[in-house]
């Protein structure tokens, strides 16, 4: 697709993240095929690229939602998310989210410790309903990912061991407020190799078949999400090799497979286009400043993530450089010793692979306002996200500012 960038860059101003929805949509068929002839729902996990558009855009392609806040679930529903094809995690669920989330009559609940059942179980007897819910076992398999987002082993801060899980399971099958109906593990993000998903697989299946045994029916066996996506060199895993592992560990089960991919659905959908303010020399190191900060995208800052960078439409003579925002913090950079042209004010610079916890984890560090969102579908682009202004960042502070 010929797409003049520069022209968006001037109808949008900068920076601005442009996803492409053709691209999303790819994504979703290509995962869905693969679950083909097996039960199936693919909850697409909001907290990768929240934006509304983003949302509903799978909505109509039949995805369902998982939510790791009341907001989210909030974003799902307004989105056109089916309620029952919605799911809320998370490790801290206030009361009254719990009783939020019950009253929207979701799909279920996923919980994530037994203090936690026990509030879930308060607030349903309050209500006077039952509550749907699932329990997330930590499978303690190393996922061979970033520390920081691995997520099933004993040292991270998810789900339960399998001894508890059981005895959380027995606890809610006799709970006249619990209706135990689904499993659930997720063992961290970025994963490219299958194996440790195959072991996960085949732990948790076991113990769906421990608590078929005593007669507690688990319904819906739920795989996380976290399928790997090339930003680099990365090696990522077929989508029909991986439902093909969860079918075989689960052939048994007759459960309804889910799965909560985010990055996988919209990270290569998504970049992130930023300007040039200015180039600057330090003795022999190179900077290029850009209008875009770390407060815009923070991966490179928090995980140091690897994003591909490029000059559009500029040729020369490539040098390395350090890719750098007005951000007052020593960590505002996108990217360092990034072969580039000679780069002069207002020149373009994209930043690729950034669709996925690029804007949903923005901020107004500096008062910086967020920037902007365009969708870019059968060769239409068009606004998804108006640029904020200073009036949107104060407006909750004026009325109790006291001079």
């Amino acid at each position: 697709m010929d797409i003049n960038y520069q022209a968006l860059a001037d109808k949008y101003g900068t920076p601005f993240y442009l996803y492409d929805f053709d691209h999303i949509q790819n994504r979703y068929t290509t995962l869905k095929d693969a679950f083909a002839g097996k039960k199936s729902l693919i909850n697409y996990a909001v907290k990768a690229n929240s934006n509304l558009s983003v949302i509903a855009h799978l909505a109509k392609l039949g995805a369902g939602a998982d939510c790791v806040s009341i907001g989210e679930v909030q974003r799902a529903l307004d989105a056109g998310v089916d309620k029952y094809k919605i799911i809320f995690s998370g490790v801290g669920k206030r009361d009254d989210e719990i009783r939020a989330a019950l009253e929207y009559d979701i799909l279920l609940l996923n919980l994530e410790s037994e203090a936690e059942m026990k509030r879930v179980e308060m607030v349903a007897k309050e209500l006077g309903k039952e509550a749907r819910i699932s329990i997330r076992v930590n499978p303690n398999i190393d996922p061979q990912t970033h520390p920081y987002i691995s997520t099933g082993l004993h040292e991270n801060k998810f789900g339960v061991e399998i001894d508890m899980a059981k005895r959380m399971y027995i606890y809610a099958n006799k709970s006249e407020y619990l209706n135990p109906v689904g499993i659930h593990f997720h063992i961290g993000s970025q994963l490219t190799n299958l194996e440790p998903i195959r072991e996960s697989c085949g732990i948790v299946a076991d113990l769906v078949r421990s608590l078929r045994a005593i007669k507690i029916d688990i319904k819906f066996f739920d795989v996380g999400g976290g399928i790997g996506v090339v930003y680099d060199d990365e090696v990522t895993i077929d989508a029909t090799a991986y439902t093909q592992i969860i079918a075989n560990e689960t052939k048994d089960l007759d459960v309804t497979l889910l799965c909560e991919p985010g990055r996988y659905m919209v990270a290569n959908a998504g970049a992130f286009f930023t300007r040039v303010l200015y180039e600057k020399n330090n003795e022999s190191k190179r900077f290029v400043i850009v209008d875009g900060g770390m407060n815009d995208l923070i991966r490179p800052s928090l995980y140091d993530a690897y994003h591909r960078i490029e000059a559009v439409m500029v040729e020369g003579e490539k040098t390395p450089a350090d890719v750098v925002g007005p951000v007052c913090e020593s960590g505002d950079f996108f990217g360092k010793n990034v072969p580039l042209p000679p780069l002069q004010h207002n020149d373009l610079v994209v930043v690729h692979s950034a669709g996925a916890y690029g804007f949903s984890m923005a901020s107004n560090y500096n008062t910086r306002a967020k920037s902007a969102e365009v969708a870019l579908q059968d060769g239409k682009d068009r606004l998804i996200r108006a640029r904020e202004t200073y009036e949107d960042q104060i407006r909750l502070e004026l009325p109790y500012l006291q001079k």
